[in-house]
């Protein structure tokens, strides 16, 4: 058996544009929405957003959608409602679900405990929602 020699361990590299650098709830930008809602960008470019949101019992976004924007909510913990277009899906922890620019949807947390997910957008979907 060959011996396994010890490395050192890697300095972090320095984040750059060209080279970003890790990002967490610790470090990335964090804004409030709604009553209670903390969301945070993970990535935030005019063709890309993934966004970490935590929403507390009974919490809910208002009816919308985005003109340009598709987007796709990824559960990370708890379990959501969403309804598109009057359809209403139950996404648990694990779950994921697309939604195409132009359909009308909503998010909410009908449950007694917190709810973690992502929220990936393409493009950006800041500054393209239209209330419903």
């Amino acid at each position: 058996m060959a011996k396994r020699i010890p490395t050192a361990p890697r300095s972090p590299v320095p984040a750059s544009p060209d080279l970003p650098g890790p990002v967490s709830r610790k470090n990335a930008e964090h804004y409030r929405w709604g009553v209670d809602c903390d969301a945070w960008y993970l990535v935030n470019d005019e063709q890309l957003s993934v966004i970490e949101e935590f929403m507390p019992p009974g919490a809910a976004e208002i009816r919308h959608h985005h003109q340009k924007a598709q987007q796709f909510f990824y559960i990370l913990s708890g379990e959501v409602i969403m309804e598109v277009e009057g359809q209403t899906t139950l996404l648990a922890a694990g779950t994921g679900i697309r939604v195409l620019p132009g359909k009308r949807h909503q998010i909410r947390n009908p449950s007694s405990v917190p709810v973690r997910f992502l929220v990936v957008s393409h493009p950006r979907s800041h500054g393209d929602r239209v209330d419903d």
